[in-house]
């Protein structure tokens, strides 16, 4: 931290008198957690952190080692714009050890450690995701899955009931330095997108992890609850975060070749091939929950076959038609309950190695995937991704490069989580069963 960052920390707080400090981290499922500290703390958050028991946090450490101390980045640091008694800021935290090692657990020093392995081979890694979510009415002040609207796909008033609210949680996210590109009605009732623009990937999972919180703040100061679920409705499409990806290397994009097929480089291909080697376990990470794989089902829209093309969007990951600086990979398995870091560091290591192993992605497929029968499926090689969480879970643990990339502790309680959730998930009696079986059997 230099000496002008923490000035501009301490005199922002002093002119905008504000009088609490939320230093948020994530845990390693993606949920946002925080210490709130009066603001006569900051000094001691600043020069040494602030201590707390990381063994109250899902996957951090054992109870026989919780001291962890919270370090926030003062880049970070946004007044949130909500508090009208008292004024509010907030600051994300990188986590700790009490010997001043890094915890390495802590899903941002994860990011961290693969960004720097980008820059080893001379990369800047750069995301831009596209985050859809529903916003459903309470009852009594329990969310229900009842939309608050019945629009469809770019709909606007007055089928559109929601653009008002979209309209002020863009306002927000603007106030916290957010780039808006756009926001719209989505494919289902109730279903929106925001989309900001792309960053370097460590700013990108910050700003996913503060798209959601405003997003759901916002939501509930409406009377709403929004919720990022992949699939809430059955029969209706489901909540992705498409990413779009791409490489910077001596400040040019090294995704683009003008001078190759399609205008992109070799650099491209073998990120690509190295994605569509790895994308059986990642998926455990991009997709971390039991409802994630309601979403990946032929029918709606959602990427199921893996395959790669230039602007086919029934393929996993295609190349959107902008080139020059724009040029991208977009991979559009990812949702929207994943944790970003460590989805981000996951997709960047099997792109590095796909990289350094100069892996042939094969050939394109540039036809409508959806329309071809299992046997055209085989055909062409084309297989399609974990059905379950289970299934990818089991891919994840046979990985030696997600082991490698996000840490064996990270894995380990990844692991650990998806077959509690599934163990639970397999156990229950679901509504289905009794309206197809009780009656019959």
């Amino acid at each position: 931290m230099t000496g002008s960052t923490k000035e501009k920390v301490l005199n922002s707080i002093e002119t905008n008198n504000v009088k609490f400090i939320r230093l948020q981290f994530t845990d390693i499922q993606g949920v946002v957690k925080d210490v709130e500290i009066p603001v006569t703390q900051i000094q001691k958050a600043l020069d040494v952190g602030i201590s707390f028991d990381g063994s109250s946090i899902e996957g951090f450490v054992r109870i026989d080692e919780s001291d962890m101390i919270l370090k926030p980045d003062p880049d970070s640091f946004a007044i949130l714009p909500w508090n009208e008694k008292d004024v509010v800021a907030r600051m994300i935290c990188d986590v700790y050890m009490p010997d001043g090692q890094p915890f390495w657990g802590d899903p941002r020093h994860v990011l961290k450690t693969m960004i720097n392995k980008a820059k080893d081979m001379g990369y800047e890694f750069n995301v831009g995701p596209e985050l859809e979510f529903f916003l459903f009415e309470k009852d009594n002040g329990s969310a229900t899955t009842r939309p608050h609207d019945f629009g469809r796909y770019f709909e606007f008033a007055p089928a559109d009931l929601t653009e008002d609210i979209r309209r002020e949680i863009v306002l927000t996210l603007t106030s916290l330095n957010f780039d808006i590109e756009a926001s719209h009605h989505e494919v289902a009732f109730g279903q929106h997108e925001i989309d900001f623009k792309y960053s370097d990937a460590l700013t990108t999972a910050d700003n996913v992890m503060t798209f959601k919180y405003v997003t759901r703040t916002i939501a509930k100061m409406n009377g709403l609850h929004a919720t990022f679920m992949p699939k809430p409705i059955f029969g209706e499409n489901g909540s992705g975060m498409h990413v779009n990806l791409s490489l910077e290397k001596d400040g040019q994009n090294a995704f683009y070749d003008p001078d190759s097929d399609m205008d992109i480089s070799d650099t491209t291909k073998y990120f690509i091939g190295g994605l569509l080697k790895h994308i059986r376990p990642i998926t455990a990470i991009t997709n971390p929950i039991v409802n994630s794989y309601k979403r990946l089902v032929p029918g709606y829209e959602a990427p199921v076959y893996i395959a790669w093309s230039g602007t086919n969007r029934s393929s996993l990951i295609r190349i959107p038609a902008a080139r020059g600086k724009s040029t991208r990979v977009e991979l559009r398995s990812p949702d929207p309950s994943c944790n970003p870091y460590l989805a981000f560091a996951a997709i960047l290591a099997a792109g590095l190695e796909g990289i350094n192993e100069k892996v042939d992605p094969g050939e394109m497929v540039d036809i409508n995937i959806f329309d071809l029968n299992e046997c055209e499926r085989r055909e062409q090689c084309i297989d399609i991704l974990p059905a379950t969480l289970q299934e990818s879970s089991m891919y994840l643990a046979d990985s030696d490069l997600m082991k490698e990339a996000l840490g064996e502790h990270v894995i380990n309680n990844i692991l650990r989580l998806a077959k509690a959730e599934w163990d639970l998930y397999s156990m229950q009696v679901h509504e289905w069963e009794i309206k197809r079986y009780l009656n019959v059997i």
